[in-house]
């Protein structure tokens, strides 16, 4: 078969073009991989984060619900002191992992003389480290409304 001038640039043109393309999926190929590198580390972080910022919240939380309850035993009970009420908040925060001082707590009495009620509070920060980056969480938990 005879081939004309033609006919042959035509193949050339096409591969040409053929190397062209193969080019450019071996350079895309490259940014798909860079991207899922990227896209793990990102998922690493973010789980990084998760585990530094969430232990410290659900202990919170659950020392907010050891506040209510014991605001409410102690209401029940009057003959309950600011004392024990403080000893029994620091065994709380012992518990939960809560780095807590007395002068960060706050117990008062209020209510009247047939229906006393205590109102607790803490005031507290715990510090969170990430590598080049670090940041405190400050936490409030209370019995409730002071007002009850």
């Amino acid at each position: 078969m005879l081939r004309s001038h033609r006919s042959s640039n035509i193949f050339k043109e096409c591969s040409a073009r053929a190397k062209f393309l193969e080019s450019l999926r071996a350079k895309r190929g490259d940014m798909g991989s860079v991207k899922a590198i990227i896209g793990v580390l990102v998922f690493v972080g973010i789980i990084y984060a998760g585990y530094q910022v969430i232990p410290p919240e659900l202990a919170n939380y659950t020392f907010n619900d050891d506040l209510k309850d014991i605001a409410m035993m102690a209401g029940a009970n009057p003959r309950t002191t600011d004392q024990d009420l403080l000893t029994e908040i620091m065994k709380k925060a012992q518990d939960r992992n809560i780095q807590l001082t007395p002068d960060e707590v706050t117990v008062q009495r209020i209510g009247t003389p047939g229906a006393p009620a205590v109102y607790v509070a803490a005031d507290y920060v715990v510090p969170v480290k990430f590598p080049g980056y670090s940041f405190t969480l400050h936490f409030t938990p209370s019995s409730g409304n002071k007002g009850f």
